[in-house]
């Protein structure tokens, strides 16, 4: 009952051939947006079942596996982010094995009325995707443990447990919070949609639905398949034969004596030009795959890091703005007058942990980078200009939406 036979038109998406008497009801696919309507298929069956136990032990144990990798690899210098694509793959074999082999009988609740079955039935889509819901839900990690990690890290205290899970509690919780009274208009408005979604969508396509597969062509199981081997070949290559291709330099193999040309042409410590990389860590490690990005934003990325790297950066670099020369090229430490690190023991009170403004003044002021003056200068105005793009561009919706309700 959880697969449905899909034939594949010869110009056409999949036409689903669905079994009213099991269930499966067909919609008006109408979605104003084309690339969802080409994706996503009109098409449900209330009878699926959804909230199991499979979902809740599967679930839980996504989310919280995941938010520890991710944050576990995210004090890498090149960063690793795990997607909860990953547990949408690794699930699917899992649910299904313990559709075969849990016992199908009712649990009760102890001092309550209320029941629930180990196995209501085989493994569905519905129940995969809510498992990659409750695993997106961690694969964002927690932005307030940098808070903790500040103070451990840098200004070497320690914080209390209970301290440290409040607060990271109380940010999460606002945020939902935050996304609950928006949510007629970031997620029930059929023109907030999310490309990286739909490649979602398709992967449980793929996964799920029964397709024919016609003469000389691949089913979408098939493709993925081939895909997912290739891929994991080809990673063993810059991931474990010859970890030294993961990121080249030409500039920097070729004049490796001069600062300049180390400046200019390393991807880490540098502007990277020149410096290329085959490792798709390096290539999705801090904006995410490409692949499920439109490409008017792609472009619009790839314009504003030209005129910021290559551009505003080197004329406030060797223009020497601010004594910027005095300073690493790129860096995210804080150095004092001389370019050396900042000891910021100096100037923080051991009792009350508060700035000591004489002692700051008499030491010296915090530098940074020139690059990490740009960027958090664009973090700061990207708040202000993500409010006014919407009230530019979806205002006059907004505020029919906000009448209606």
């Amino acid at each position: 009952m959880g697969d449905v036979a899909v034939h594949l038109p010869p110009s056409a998406k999949p036409e689903l051939e669905v079994d009213a008497a099991a269930g499966w009801q067909i919609e008006e696919n109408d979605h104003p947006i084309e690339e969802v309507r080409l994706t996503v298929d009109p098409t449900d069956n209330p009878n699926l079942p959804v909230l199991t136990f499979r979902t809740w032990l599967l679930g839980v144990i996504s989310c919280v596996l995941l938010s520890f990798a991710n944050m576990f690899f995210g004090y890498r210098s090149n960063q690793l982010s795990i997607g909860s694509v990953c547990i949408q793959i690794i699930t699917l074999p899992i649910g299904r094995f313990l559709a075969a082999t849990l016992p199908k009988k009712d649990i009760k609740v102890p001092l309550t009325r209320c029941s629930f079955s180990l196995n209501p039935g085989p493994f569905s889509m519905k129940e995969h995707c809510l498992i990659t819901i409750f695993a997106s839900a961690g694969a964002g990690g927690l932005y307030a443990i940098h808070i903790v990690t500040i103070v451990k890290a840098f200004y070497h205290r320690k914080i209390h447990p209970i301290a440290a899970f409040l607060l990271a509690q109380c940010t999460q919780l606002l945020g939902y919070g935050w996304a609950g009274l928006y949510r007629k208009y970031l997620v029930e408005s059929p023109y907030m949609w999310w490309p990286a979604n739909l490649v979602q969508v398709s992967l449980f396509k793929a996964l799920h639905l029964k397709e024919k597969r016609k003469r000389r062509t691949l089913t979408m199981f098939q493709f993925f398949i081939v895909v997912f081997i290739s891929s994991f070949a080809y990673y063993a290559i810059p991931g474990f034969l010859f970890p030294a291709i993961s990121t080249i330099s030409v500039l920097c193999l070729i004049f490796k004596k001069s600062v300049t040309m180390q400046q200019i042409g390393s991807g880490m410590r540098g502007l990277g030009i020149g410096s290329f990389g085959i490792d798709w860590s390096t290539v999705a490690g801090f904006l995410g795959s490409p692949l499920a990005t439109p490409a008017t934003a792609i472009f619009n990325i790839m314009l504003s890091f030209v005129l910021g790297i290559y551009v505003l950066i080197p004329i406030g670099y060797w223009a020497n703005a601010y004594n910027a020369k005095r300073f690493p090229l790129v860096s995210s430490h804080v150095f004092d007058y001389s370019g050396h690190p900042y000891n910021t023991t100096k100037i923080i009170n051991d009792n009350t942990f508060t700035l000591n403004v004489h002692e700051e003044e008499s030491y010296s002021k915090i530098n940074i980078s020139i690059t990490f003056v740009l960027t958090y200068g664009l973090s700061f105005a990207s708040l202000t200009a993500s409010v006014m793009h919407v009230a530019l561009y979806d205002g006059k919706d907004i505020w029919k939406m906000w009448k209606n309700t």
